[in-house]
C-alpha cells in the first residue's frame, strides 16, 4: 500500500485549496487514524455515541501538527465520505484547539468542487451554526474519559489556517 504522505502532497494552500484524506466520515463514533509508519487507516477506539464526528475528519498529507501528528482537517461536505477518499478543499478558516495540553489545530475547509455550496462557504461567517456544533463537540468529546483535557482556544480566517498549514508543511520537511 502507497503511503499518502509519499504520493500526494498538501496542495496549493496559498492559492486556499488543500489535499486532504478522510480518516472518519461525519456521523461515525470510530476514531480512525492514519497509521503513517504502516501506511495503514487504524481503528484507534470506539467513541460513545453522543460522541459522533459532526464533520467529516481527515488530514493533509505532508503536514505535522505540533503534536506530532499530520494536520487534521474538518471538513463540511453535504455528504458523510468514507475513509481513505482524499479531495480537494478550500481552505475556509482555522479552529485552535489544544487537547492534552498539545496543540492540536484544525483546517475547516469545503469540497473544492461543490457546486451546490462550494461558492456560498468562503468563511467560518457562511457557517455559524456549524462553528458552535464544532466547537461543542471538540470541547465535550472526552469528558467522559478526561474532563477538560480539550479546548478550542480560538477560531482564525482562511489567512490564519494558511499560515498554520505552512508551519506544519515546514515541520514535515524537518
Amino acid at each position: 500500500m502507497a503511503d499518502f504522505n509519499q504520493v500526494l502532497d498538501p496542495g496549493d494552500y496559498q492559492n486556499g485549496v488543500v489535499n486532504t484524506v478522510v480518516e472518519i466520515p461525519e456521523g461515525s463514533r470510530l476514531k480512525v487514524e492514519w497509521d503513517r509508519q504502516r501506511a495503514a487507516f487504524m481503528l484507534d477506539r470506539v467513541e460513545p455515541r453522543i460522541f459522533a464526528k459532526p464533520t467529516n475528519y481527515g488530514f493533509i498529507p505532508q503536514t505535522l501538527d505540533e503534536d506530532g501528528d499530520e494536520l487534521d482537517t474538518l471538513i463540511i461536505c453535504p455528504e458523510p465520505l468514507a475513509t481513505g477518499v482524499w479531495l480537494e478543499a478550500k481552505i475556509i478558516g482555522v479552529m485552535h484547539f489544544v487537547d492534552d495540553g498539545e496543540v492540536d489545530d484544525k483546517i475547516v475547509v469545503v469540497p473544492a468542487d461543490n457546486r451546490d455550496d462550494a461558492d456560498a462557504i468562503n468563511s467560518l461567517d457562511d457557517i455559524q451554526q456549524y462553528v458552535k456544533q464544532i466547537e461543542h463537540h471538540f470541547t465535550h468529546y472526552k469528558d467522559l474519559k478526561k474532563p477538560g483535557s480539550t479546548k478550542v482556544t480560538g477560531w482564525g480566517d482562511v489567512e490564519d489556517a494558511k499560515k498554520v498549514i505552512a508551519e506544519s508543511i515546514e515541520r514535515y520537511k524537518k
